[in-house]
């Protein structure tokens, strides 16, 4: 009985589930895209075929089939398959899952996999609850987030599984997806037609998410059947979606050509057109922490040292962003943005660092000069004397800091703008009233020494005339 009351209740969920969660893929050859992460011959697919898959994380953008991917292997694994909420779950019931799975696996030799939908969301103390059972493979992890993992993961987790990139669908894709809704039995079963027009709207307005478009057709056909026609034409499509999204990830083309427009015209120093782009991308549905992380690296990449102050700026866009959302944190982005654009600029970081890794890479394996090493060893006394800056009055001393074979200036060109320059110029400046202060003293020194020595030869007593001369006297 119970097995029928549990197929009742499912059948009632599905009953009133929407379109995107009824025509959800069942299997591989039934989730569309994703063919460089799940298409024949891949890993991630062989793994899942052979039930042999190991810990991976997924992430892309909304409606890219991470979670369904996840309902796949779960209906496809021979493993115990259990999911966690990255919201309302804690430290103890991963603890709880832990145990249930180290059980099963020493009892029943049954592999456990656990679902985390939204990772991201984990903190830190509930990331590290995993780091031991998923690195033992106590339980395979599948972890899901519409993050970038290598920003919002912890490092040590992320070494201990696979990353894989789902992408946003493409216009292809979305169609297809359409196309099945609107022929296949769980789906509006030939109840409804589209126009082309129809169909190139929810397209447009989908943004590359399946859940988007599919939820649009099917508000799109509440609309027509309320007006007691089953043609879904682009009327319909409009009023389902009054609100206008523009075309921000068409083909995935968009989406970079936008952020790139972004960041060139900030760094074109063009006010105006920086809050344009970002604007665009607010409307698009871009996330803001995106935006927020392309301004920060901009404000190394392309600022740098010619205004140290527009990090702090980008950092604190960021921490704003994170904190408040969509839609108030459009003003901090919008500040950050301008104060970016108007900023001087400089990218001797960015080139400072490429020289000196591609030195690192491709250069020598250079010593450590003996009197920069670490004093704290046995035979450490024979490494020559290092002079500690602060103990000159110019608060730096001039000796070897680079590996022999490198020479000064070998990675660093300072700019020619703002503090970068300013400093630039009162270092060089410093240092050379400095050589010239220590060629004085040197010079100082010299005639000091010079007149002691004579003063010495003065007073020293000398023999007298007689005793120098030859004796008259005698034969």
């Amino acid at each position: 009985m119970s097995n029928l009351f549990t197929e009742q209740d499912n059948q009632a969920f599905y009953n009133v589930a929407p379109l995107a969660v009824r025509m959800r893929p069942r299997t591989l050859d039934e989730l569309v895209g994703q063919l460089d992460a799940i298409g024949e011959g891949t890993w991630l697919r062989n793994a899942i075929q052979s039930d042999s898959l190991s810990s991976i994380i997924v992430f892309g953008p909304a409606g890219s089939g991470k979670t369904t991917l996840a309902r796949i292997i779960a209906q496809m694994t021979k493993a115990d398959f259990t999911e966690v909420s990255a919201i309302s779950g804690g430290v103890s019931d991963l603890r709880r899952v832990i145990e249930r799975a180290t059980q099963a696996l020493t009892l029943q030799g049954m592999r456990t996999i656990l679902f985390v939908d939204e990772i991201h969301r984990f903190s830190r103390s509930q990331q590290d609850a995993l780091l031991h059972a998923v690195e033992d493979r106590v339980l395979v992890l599948i972890g899901a987030t519409t993050e970038n993992p290598y920003f919002e993961v912890n490092t040590p987790l992320l070494s201990r599984s696979r990353i894989i990139e789902f992408k946003a669908l493409n216009d292809v894709d979305i169609e297809t997806v359409l196309a099945q809704a609107l022929i296949d039995q769980r789906g509006l079963n030939n109840a409804f037609s589209i126009s082309p027009k129809a169909t190139s709207a929810i397209i447009t307005l989908s943004g590359g998410d399946a859940r988007a478009a599919l939820t649009t057709l099917e508000l799109a056909a509440e609309v027509a059947a309320s007006q007691s026609t089953t043609y879904i034409d682009s009327d319909q499509v409009r009023d389902a979606s009054p609100s206008r999204l523009l075309p921000y990830d068409k083909k995935g083309d968009v989406h970079y050509d936008i952020i790139s427009a972004f960041i060139k015209s900030m760094r074109g120093s063009d006010p105006d057109a920086a809050v344009y782009w970002l604007a665009r991308m607010i409307e698009g549905g871009e996330d803001p922490k995106f935006i927020a992380r392309r301004i920060m690296i901009f404000a190394s990449e392309d600022i740098g040292n010619a205004d140290p102050q527009a990090l702090l700026i980008a950092h604190a866009a960021f921490k704003a962003t994170e904190s408040i959302g969509y839609p108030e944190c459009q003003i901090n982005l919008s500040q950050a943005a301008i104060y970016m654009a108007l900023a001087p600029k400089s990218n001797s970081a960015v080139n400072a660092i490429s020289s000196a890794r591609a030195e690192v890479a491709g250069g020598p394996l250079r010593a450590v000069p003996n009197h920069l090493r670490d004093r704290r060893r046995p035979g450490s006394e024979t490494y020559g004397p290092y002079i500690y800056p602060h103990i000159d009055e110019r608060g730096y001393v001039d000796q070897q800091y680079l590996p022999d074979g490198v020479e000064k200036g070998a990675f660093y060109q300072p700019g020619e703008r703002g503090w970068e320059a300013y400093r630039s110029e009162a270092v060089q400046r410093d240092r050379a009233e400095a050589v010239q202060r220590d060629r004085s003293e040197a010079v100082q020194r010299d005639r000091a020494e010079a007149d002691s020595r004579m003063q010495n030869q003065e007073e020293k007593p000398g023999k007298s005339t007689d005793e120098e001369k030859p004796s008259d006297s005698g034969v």
